[in-house]
């Protein structure tokens, strides 16, 4: 595995990643019967998302907070962003969900803040300088 040194960019975006996580984990375990009023979106779609993003900003922490890291960890940031988009823009075009306008907009636009993360990471990646040497040393 190729371990990298964190490049400040990195660092910063997965703390914005890290905040906006909690931030909004919090708010939909706590507010997600409102919300769900208010954007027309089932509550179980609010609140157990809102469940997995709170322990993965504990993640994203901790990972900005290392000077060095395996490439992995950050890819899989990445691809869970990816994946996150992909999955909030799918529950729109199947009809599996028909939230109102507001919902409509509450959910295009958090799925593009978190493409937006996912390519900042992506870039913060290719900034993060490779370290030779064994990877169970430098964690």
């Amino acid at each position: 595995m190729q371990t990298i040194r964190i490049a400040k960019f990195l660092r910063g975006v997965l703390l914005v990643d890290a905040a906006t996580c909690l931030a909004m984990g919090l708010l939909f375990i706590f507010f997600s019967a409102r919300l769900s009023d208010y954007l027309a979106l089932p509550t179980p779609l609010l609140f157990y998302p809102g469940l997995s993003l709170v322990p993965f900003a504990g993640f994203l922490v901790y990972l900005a907070t290392r000077s060095r890291t395996v490439s992995p960890l950050v890819w899989v940031v990445v691809i869970g962003n990816a994946l996150w988009t992909l999955d909030s823009i799918l529950i729109l075009l199947t009809g599996w969900i028909t939230p109102n306008t507001f919902g409509l907009f509450f959910v295009v636009f958090q799925a593009v803040g978190v493409a937006i993360l996912a390519g900042l990471e992506l870039v913060g990646l290719k900034r993060s300088e490779v370290e030779p040497g064994p990877v169970l040393q430098q964690l």
